[in-house]
Formats: C-alpha cells, sequence, structure tokens
C-alpha cells in the first residue's frame, strides 16, 4: 500500500471517524451526567467546570502549534467568539442538562436529535447548504428533515406502554430506577428546554462555520470559545443561583469525573472536531450524526442507569433515524457533486495554463525568430 493511498483513505474517512468518536464520547458523557444529576449536580457549575478545564487543557496546545498559522484578532472575530461561548457552554450546555434532569438521558438524546433538521434549515437561509428543489438529493434533504422533526413530535406527545428488559427490573444493580417516574408536566417542560438547547447547539455550528472563514485556527478558537463560555457561564450562574455558594463545591466523585470528562472530550475535543469537520463538510453533516449517541445511551441507559423505554420512544426514534439518514444521503450526493465540479474546474484551469504556456512559447519562439532575421 502506498502512502498516497493511505493518505487519501484517511481524508475521506477522517470525517466519518471524528463524528463517530464525538457522538461516542457525547454517549458516554450523558450516562455520566445523568448519574451526577441525580446525585445532585448542579447544571449551571456543571457548565463552568467543563469549559474551564477544557481552555486549561488545550489552551497549551493551541498557544505552541498554532503559533505562526493564528489569524490576528480583530473586534469581528472577538464578537463571534463570544456569541459562540454564549450559544453552546453558556446556553446549549444549561438548558440541555435541565431537560436531562426532568427526563431521562435517552429522551433528551431522542428529542436533541431535531438539532440536524433545524441546522439544515439555518444553513439553507444562510446559503451554507446547497438547495436545489428539482434535484432528487435535494428533496431527500428537505423530506428527511420533515421526517426528523415528526419523529421528534412522536417521542414527545406519545408515550405507550413500557418496554421492559431483564436488566431493568434487576433492582439490586439498578438502584436509580426510582429516580426515572416523571410527571407529564416535567417531560414537557424538559422537552422544550431541550429543543430550546437544539436551537442553540445549530446557530453555534452556524456561527462556528462563517468565523473559521476569516479564523481558520480550530485550536485556538476552541480554547478562546471556552475561555469565553467560563465568564459568561459564571455570570450566569451568579445571577441564577445568587448566595448559594454550595453549588461551587467540588470533591473526588462522580460530580468531578463528570466535569473532566466533560470538559476534555465533549467540549475540547467536540469543538476542535467541529471545526475540522465543518471546514470540510459542512455544518450539517456534522449534527447528522446525532442519531448514534441516541442508540448508544438507549442501549446502556436502560442496562446502566435501569431507565425504561416506552412504544412511544422507540416508534420515534426509529423515525428520527430514518429522517436524518435520508438527509445524510442527501449531502453523500452533494459531496459527489462538489468533488465532481472541483476536478472539472481544475482539469479546465490546468487546460488554460497549458494553452497560456504553449501561447507563450510560440511568443518567445516568434521573437527570437524575428532577432535572428534582423540580425
Amino acid at each position: 500500500m502506498s502512502k498516497e493511498w493511505l493518505n487519501r483513505v484517511y481524508v475521506c474517512t477522517k470525517p466519518f471517524v471524528f463524528m463517530v468518536f464525538l457522538q461516542t464520547f457525547y454517549a458516554v458523557n450523558g450516562l455520566v451526567v445523568k448519574s451526577a444529576l441525580n446525585k445532585g449536580l448542579n447544571h449551571y457549575t456543571y457548565a463552568v467546570y467543563r469549559s474551564a478545564i477544557a481552555a486549561l487543557f488545550f489552551g497549551p496546545f493551541a498557544f505552541f502549534l498554532e503559533k505562526k498559522i493564528r489569524p490576528k484578532m480583530t473586534i469581528s472575530i472577538f464578537l463571534k467568539i463570544m456569541l459562540l461561548g454564549l450559544l453552546e457552554p453558556v446556553m446549549n450546555q444549561n438548558l440541555y442538562f435541565a431537560g436531562m434532569k426532568l427526563t431521562t438521558a435517552t429522551f433528551t438524546a431522542a428529542i436533541f436529535n431535531m438539532a440536524p433538521a433545524i441546522t439544515f434549515v439555518m444553513a439553507w437561509i444562510f446559503r451554507l447548504e446547497i438547495v436545489m428543489m428539482k434535484s432528487l438529493h435535494s428533496q431527500g434533504k428537505i423530506i428527511g428533515t420533515i421526517v426528523t422533526v415528526g419523529g421528534a413530535m412522536i417521542m414527545t406527545l406519545i408515550r405507550g406502554p413500557s418496554i421492559q428488559f431483564p436488566w431493568t427490573n434487576n433492582h439490586t444493580l439498578h438502584h436509580q430506577t426510582s429516580v426515572n417516574t416523571f410527571s407529564t408536566q416535567d417531560q414537557v417542560k424538559g422537552s422544550l428546554m431541550i429543543t430550546a438547547g437544539c436551537f442553540c447547539w445549530a446557530g453555534f455550528v452556524i456561527v462556528q462555520a462563517f468565523t473559521l472563514k476569516s479564523y481558520p485556527a480550530e485550536l485556538s478558537l476552541t480554547a478562546l470559545v471556552c475561555m469565553v463560555g467560563t465568564l459568561e457561564g459564571s455570570v450566569l450562574t451568579v445571577v441564577a443561583e445568587r448566595a448559594n455558594a454550595s453549588i461551587w463545591a467540588i470533591s473526588w466523585d462522580i460530580k468531578l469525573f463528570a466535569a473532566i470528562h466533560g470538559g476534555v472530550l465533549c467540549s475540547g475535543c467536540a469543538y476542535y472536531m467541529c471545526a475540522v469537520v465543518i471546514r470540510e463538510r459542512g455544518p450539517v453533516f456534522v449534527t447528522a450524526f446525532n442519531p448514534l449517541a441516541m442508540v448508544i445511551i438507549a442501549v446502556f441507559g436502560s442496562f446502566i442507569l435501569g431507565e425504561k423505554l416506552n412504544l412511544g420512544s422507540v416508534l420515534g426514534a426509529v423515525v428520527i433515524v430514518v429522517g436524518l439518514y435520508v438527509v445524510l444521503w442527501g449531502k453523500s450526493k452533494d459531496q459527489n457533486q462538489q468533488d465532481q465540479d472541483l476536478s472539472v474546474n481544475q482539469q479546465h484551469c490546468d487546460g488554460m495554463k497549458t494553452l497560456v504556456l504553449k501561447h507563450n512559447l510560440v511568443e518567445s519562439y516568434e521573437k527570437t525568430s524575428d532577432n535572428h532575421n534582423y540580425v
């Protein structure tokens, strides 16, 4: 196997590998944080600690590795970073985990699958996504978006009978099953919070796509977003919790592990991976892999936390997965078309360069001949 072939395979598979790892990080983090929330973790301080740990971990790497390629800071870039820090580390995380506290990890991951549909619409509005109404793959993206929203509505509005697994009845291993009884009011409230978080996450990847055009330094952008998110999250926590200083206390337990895991993998690594893939495939591709996290959480959530699934959740999840992978199919066709266009343009440019070179050679030969005749 040649080095060139291996490099080509790496370039082609890198976006998919990054997204699979990313959704695995999110799935594990959802289970860890849900367990920590059940034990009294405050979602405001969790978001602050998570961003602070990510900034401390990735800051030195960004400073040394991107010293030569990091663009100068401008007011426009700074305002975009401020907005990025507000959208994801502050608003999305607090809404997401506040909604998870009122529901379950599986339900939260399923509702959050609306994010790709919202991202697709935003990318279409801001012309980051190609949509041609007469094209089959563009129609597939639109239909997949509608199906995805319908699946999320099914999960929210339809409950149905509970689906029992053998391990969910084992109270010896899964003593936390009792925390999974939620009222309809809590589930609706949690759904609204998670849906609002979807809009924040979609806005985050859209703004990130624009920011990377003027600030193409992924590690530095990750560190700066986490730093700004720490400051903005601290202000929000002080305002929301006022004089409750006890929420800042942390010890060597699941709460600290949740903050470290979330900070290093789900903030630092996630923002960097998203930035790399956004530059290559666009914001919609990044969010199209969300169903993978839902599947992982559904399986391990029922096993580790003893969470019970109902028929409405399973049916809605299936509809969401179908809709999102129709969107992903449309995106793959777009990528193939873009690759063909780039190939054609490259051939055209090579042809033009060849013609210009021949023209210059002919002119040079004619001038040489004229000078020789003159002599």
